[in-house]
């Protein structure tokens, strides 16, 4: 049987996309990011579980997870650790702007990988809430059987319509979810980074962790134009023309000021920010942002 030249061909976005079945991609992530841990760091999920280690002779074998050993043929053992954050919510942009480019798709892979992974790999209470000028859809955490099927419907529903408003969900957040835990905003984040953090920041007050995705497709990185061009504001229908020249010096500072605002905001207000490039495999970007936290932490 031939072997593939890459074994992480099957977690590139595109080829994910062409699979259809957001569960079936949500397990096909988060096998490949398990199957490619020696020892994991701090999920961050949850505080309970802190890593894998290596089977030695003479362990607990009520300690090994045997569904990572039927993948990999290697016996690994979860260590524990005392305090839980077990409730998830995912917070997902689903306005105008998400539907250019894959953000809106890899915005629905990235969430449906990480309530996977909450709920079968760690059984934690996941939940969701989908929003843009208002909510869209709203799945209390739980741990309930069927959880990860009602959050996977909600996503399947999430479509590209109307304007962001940050301060909605966060408001919805806290008049419904009153246990701590962790808050996951999945978003592109086009508003003046002040806003954004001062509608965000109220998440911790009350104990919860927040972690911020930014979502970006290569396109907005370096936007592809030939010739000048008229470009129109997928939320405001705003229109601006634009040159090549534009795209390449005066739109690109303005985006790197854009991030670096946004990140160090983040950062300052005691927020998780991890910009993700829509192009990039989802469990190299688990495996990357969760290294990132155990450094940080």
């Amino acid at each position: 049987m031939a072997v593939a030249a890459n074994p992480n061909a099957l977690l590139d976005p595109t080829v994910l996309a062409s699979i259809g079945n957001l569960e079936l991609i949500a397990r096909t992530v988060v096998d490949g990011f398990v199957a490619g841990l020696h020892r994991s760091p701090d999920f961050g999920f949850s505080q309970e579980f802190a890593e894998y280690r290596a089977y030695s002779p003479g362990d607990d074998l009520r300690h090994v997870d045997w569904n990572v050993f039927a993948r990999t043929e290697r016996a690994y053992l979860k260590r524990y650790r005392g305090e839980t954050n077990s409730q998830l919510t995912l917070l997902l942009d689903a306005s105008a702007s998400m539907g250019f480019g894959n953000k809106l798709e890899y915005a629905r892979d990235l969430a449906a990988s990480l309530t996977y992974l909450a709920v079968r790999s760690q059984r934690d209470a996941a939940g969701l809430i989908v929003f843009d000028d208002t909510i869209r859809d709203f799945i209390r955490p739980s741990t309930r059987t069927g959880q990860l099927q009602r959050v996977l419907a909600a996503l399947e529903r999430a479509a590209p319509a109307a304007r962001t408003d940050y301060a909605l969900p966060m408001a919805h957040f806290q008049e419904f979810l009153h246990r701590r835990g962790l808050a996951v905003i999945i978003s592109d984040f086009y508003a003046p980074p002040e806003l954004i953090i001062h509608t965000l920041e109220p998440l911790r007050f009350h104990g919860n962790e927040v972690v911020l995705f930014h979502l970006l497709a290569p396109g907005e990185f370096v936007p592809d134009l030939g010739d000048a061009a008229v470009l129109v504001d997928l939320e405001t229908g705003e229109r601006m023309e634009a040159t090549p020249d534009y795209a390449r010096h005066e739109y690109r500072a303005k985006l790197d000021a854009h991030l670096a605002e946004l990140k160090q905001r983040a950062q300052g207000a005691g927020l998780d920010y991890f910009l993700l490039p829509t192009d990039r495999p989802l469990d190299l970007a688990l495996r990357e942002y969760l290294t990132l936290r155990q450094g940080r932490n």
